[in-house]
């Protein structure tokens, strides 16, 4: 039986955090966990990333990218390198805006059969946008949505398509979106 990590993952840079809170089974591999962060951060997967654990890389291998010494992320199970509380390991998305992740293990504790895996159980703040130009683009962008009379403000609102919401988080649209992933066992859903 497998056990079930806590992880609680903050994307790194931003004031106040941009946090969630997940449950995972520790047999699952990196590259699924990829795609639980994927849903719970909000982020469209459209992007390259790496798990950095200790000096040990973990992500897509592609030739474009120098990822020789990247061990490919199918290929590897949480509770091979996972296994202690209070660790922590870096996740890295998209390789142009770096969005740098700490990911911290807050508890390991055997798997319970009357819930369903994974689930997230927390967070606050909405996440960055894709592509708008990593830290200092999301920083602009925050700036420039805080006035209507801003030359780029119309912009910002016709690229985002919707209103933006650095604040908004809603766990229960993210779990409805991971259990997506439990029923259908899809785990690119995107």
């Amino acid at each position: 039986m497998a056990n079930i990590l806590q992880l609680k993952i903050t994307l790194e840079g931003i004031r106040p955090p941009v946090w969630r809170r997940v449950e995972v089974k520790d047999d699952i591999s990196f590259y699924e966990l990829h795609h639980v962060i994927q849903i719970a951060m909000g982020w469209w997967n459209a992007h390259l990333f790496e798990f950095i654990v200790d000096k040990h890389k973990i992500g897509m291998t592609d030739d474009e990218w120098d990822t020789e010494d990247t061990t490919d992320s199918k290929d590897v199970v949480l509770s091979k390198f996972i296994n202690k509380e209070k660790m922590k390991f870096r996740y890295i998305y998209d390789f142009g805006d770096w969005w740098d992740h700490e990911i911290t293990v807050e508890k390991i504790s055997p798997e319970d059969k009357n819930k369903s895996y994974p689930t997230c159980i927390g967070g606050k703040r909405n996440c960055p946008p894709e592509d708008v130009g990593g830290f200092p683009g999301y920083m602009n962008m925050l700036e420039i949505l805080k006035d209507k009379n801003d030359p780029e403000y119309e912009d910002y609102i016709e690229w985002l398509g919707e209103e933006f919401d650095p604040e908004e988080f809603d766990v229960d649209e993210t779990n409805g979106e991971l259990q997506f992933i439990i029923k259908t066992k899809n785990w690119n859903p995107n």
